[in-house]
């Protein structure tokens, strides 16, 4: 009986096999006009949704607690600021021979792009990293990339910005430190329940990361982008930029080890120091290139797909490490649990 019985654990993580079907299903069925205007604003709502959860779970302390750690915040904007550009600027050696000029005027650009937020938090809780941490991270690379990527991408690739968007930095304020605000203020009297229905939270991360993927494919493909690169091309852009994930990925992990960070703090910089935000990025690449902005997003828009892929395993592991503290270090659910009670598979790993 036991040699019939099926193995416990699937070889691929049915979260990347939702990700890989939500590239499909925006490749042959991407949102358009009135769509597209739906989906866009149904990912707004569902990621200020998550953001206000995490302000109705985070206590008042645990948050001040993790704004305290500079360390880990200088860290951060280190690796997304500074390590990622020298990169990026190192793979101009590549051109032409892998890489034509314009996919690395965009592979330059995607280094220069702040870090995720809600993938970062997500993918951090579903380790048992630092959460809080994690947030205040996010948070601090989102604001500081409305004023640094522009003013990076004006100097590196000889643009015209000239500064940072009031629109964008409203953007960030209202459906990110408003929602979280909102849940700090209503904690007293929702806390509880939130607490015990710890699987919409988890509900809430995949689904805001599924939508972003869908509605940022959606409109790569209504553009027409996957026209203007040839497959050989594209089979190398794929390549650096897994080298460059792999890099920052390592990088990051040992690289924190190094400067006597403990477990739950590295992985929150391993995930918060290795992301690039694709909702950051589409707007800001619309400002500086212009006509040209699709191709130039087409690396970002690829890496912020590989990154989850790679993040989402990683994190699964990282949550079966023995050196794991038995429950999450803020107290939301770990992800990679909701992403098994999402596919329909055992729980047990809550």
């Amino acid at each position: 009986m036991k040699r019939l019985r099926r193995p416990s654990r699937l070889p691929i993580d049915p979260y990347i096999l939702l990700l890989l079907g939500t590239v499909g299903l925006a490749a042959l069925l991407p949102a358009r006009g009135t769509a597209a205007d739906v989906v866009s604003g149904a990912s707004t709502a569902a990621i200020a949704f998550l953001f206000f959860l995490y302000g109705a779970r985070l206590s008042t302390r645990e948050a001040l607690d993790g704004l305290r750690h500079w360390r880990l915040h200088v860290t951060v904007l280190a690796c997304t600021f500074v390590v990622f550009p020298v990169l990026g600027l190192a793979a101009r050696g590549l051109v032409p021979v892998v890489l034509t000029h314009s996919l690395w005027q965009g592979l330059l650009f995607l280094t220069l792009v702040p870090s995720t937020i809600q993938s970062s938090i997500a993918f951090t809780s579903i380790a048992r990293g630092n959460v809080p941490a994690a947030i205040c991270a996010g948070s601090f690379s989102s604001l500081a990339g409305i004023v640094v990527t522009p003013l990076l991408a004006a100097f590196l690739l000889g643009g015209t910005a000239g500064g940072f968007s009031a629109d964008s930095l409203v953007r960030i304020v209202l459906q990110l430190l408003v929602p979280f605000l909102a849940g700090q203020v209503l904690r007293r009297w929702i806390g509880g329940f939130v607490t015990r229905h710890k699987k919409v939270l988890g509900h809430v991360d995949r689904g805001s990361i599924l939508l972003v993927v869908y509605a940022a494919f959606s409109e790569g493909v209504v553009q027409g982008i996957w026209h203007q690169v040839s497959p050989a091309r594209l089979a190398g852009l794929l390549a650096v930029e897994a080298v460059l994930l792999a890099v920052m990925l390592a990088l990051t992990w040992y690289g924190a080890r190094a400067l006597g960070f403990g477990r739950a703090d590295r992985i929150t910089i391993q995930f918060a120091g290795s992301k690039k935000s694709l909702a950051a990025g589409l707007p800001m690449a619309s400002v500086l290139f212009g006509a040209h902005a699709a191709l130039a997003v087409l690396p970002l828009m690829l890496f912020h797909q590989m990154q989850l892929m790679v993040c989402a395993v990683i994190a699964r592991r990282r949550s079966r490490d023995p050196e794991a503290e038995p429950g999450p270090v803020s107290g939301p659910p770990p992800a990679a649990a909701a992403s098994r009670t999402a596919a329909g598979t055992d729980r047990r790993s809550r």
